[in-house]
């Protein structure tokens, strides 16, 4: 049964109609073509579809459409500012080479978000711990984790 989805989606509010059993990666992908969100696993396991709903990150494919009636999901389309300046957290993923072929960045920039989000300071081993759901085959997460490591300490510093 289709039903009519109302969200706000990188700032923008949406309706949208999705299946009733549909997971919000198939929403973002598919109907609002936001292709920062991968399909990965499709069971939760390696972050590549990880978005924040109200703050929060997710794994899209697994957190059905319907959930996010009403609330607010940001994908990495809407880290950048209207002149498509990037976000602090990115322009640091960049700056430390945390990026190769790029297919787990996004989900793990909308970690790194949460994480900044939080205003905490966090040790390297904690910070290993809140990104330890992304599943990355190329980089070795060292420049991963000098990225987030130095972000957070720029911003909650």
């Amino acid at each position: 049964m289709i039903k009519l989805l109302n969200m706000t989606v990188n700032g923008r509010a949406v309706s949208v109609p999705v299946e009733e059993g549909e997971a919000l990666l198939e929403t973002l992908r598919n109907r609002l073509e936001l292709t920062s969100v991968k399909r990965g696993c499709e069971v939760g396991e390696c972050g590549a579809c990880t978005v924040l709903v109200d703050g929060r990150a997710v794994d899209s494919c697994i957190y059905l459409a319907l959930w996010a009636e009403g609330k607010n999901v940001l994908t990495v389309e809407g880290l950048q500012d209207e002149n498509g300046v990037l976000n602090p957290i990115q322009k640091a993923f960049v700056e430390e080479a945390a990026v190769q072929c790029g297919f787990c960045t996004p989900g793990i920039i909308l970690s790194a978000v949460e994480i900044v989000g939080s205003g905490k300071k966090y040790t390297r081993d904690e910070l290993r711990k809140q990104i330890s759901g992304h599943l990355c085959r190329c980089t070795g997460y060292e420049n991963i984790l000098n990225a987030v490591e130095r972000i957070v300490n720029e911003l909650n510093g």
